[in-house]
């Protein structure tokens, strides 16, 4: 895992694909990018020096599958696309599941955020669908990286939730399910794979907001009302 410092305290987890960044925030130095507060306002602007990008691309999260091109608004939706040079685009979390897609053929990049109701609306689903009918993407070029968030292994859902996510076509094996715990990773595998998304073109980070030791990352299920978010973003220079 490789990680990026800057300003000689905050810690980023990178992915580097030639032109095209990713960086997924974590809370070292408390690190935190809650828009409540004017210190995550404050970190959110800091992007800009940090990494050098001209401007924050990100929107108004709803746990929803509303899906919107870049254009500068702060729409109400849970994922952006698109192909400007220079702009980060991103999505908050603590808990919930950041996702990160491009084409590096047509210079097309998204930022994904998918909690459990965006998983199971098939958020994914809704922006690769926009990604190849208007820019033009191919499914065999395009990279999904999925980052740190709550893992099956800590992730206790109900019997209702459970039956809901089972009820669907794509979930009705035991893969998603260990006993009470949703694999919100599996779920979202198992959509990539149903758009023709090549399993080796998928980047699994593997890291648990709640139970991992070697990372400081924001939990709401751990910390409540207390927690911070993260940070997700992408972007092309």
């Amino acid at each position: 895992m490789e990680l990026t410092t800057v300003d000689e305290d905050y810690k980023f987890i990178t992915h580097s694909f030639n032109k095209v960044k990713i960086h997924f925030s974590t809370a070292y130095n408390g690190l935190n990018f809650n828009l409540s507060s004017e210190e995550g306002k404050e970190n959110l602007e800091n992007i800009k020096k940090w990494f050098n990008v001209k401007e924050i691309g990100y929107l108004n999260q709803v746990h929803s599958d509303l899906v919107y091109n870049f254009d500068g608004d702060k729409h109400q939706g849970d994922a952006l696309i698109t192909e400007k040079k220079g702009v980060a685009i991103g999505v908050f979390t603590a808990d919930c599941v950041p996702i990160m897609l491009f084409d590096s053929e047509k210079e097309v990049i998204a930022a994904v955020h998918s909690g459990w109701k965006g998983t199971y609306l098939n958020i994914i689903s809704k922006v690769l669908n926009k990604m190849k009918f208007e820019y033009g993407c191919k499914a065999k070029n395009i990279k999904a990286i999925i980052g740190p968030h709550n893992m099956q292994c800590c992730y206790t859902i109900g019997e209702d939730l459970k039956e809901k996510f089972l009820s669907l076509p794509l979930f009705q094996h035991e893969a998603i399910m260990n006993k009470e715990n949703l694999n919100l990773q599996e779920c979202i595998k198992i959509q990539l794979l149903s758009e023709n998304i090549e399993l080796e073109n998928i980047i699994f980070n593997e890291v648990c907001t709640y139970c991992n030791k070697e990372l400081p990352l924001h939990s709401y299920r751990k910390n409540k009302e207390n927690a911070g978010r993260m940070f997700s973003f992408i972007y092309m220079s």
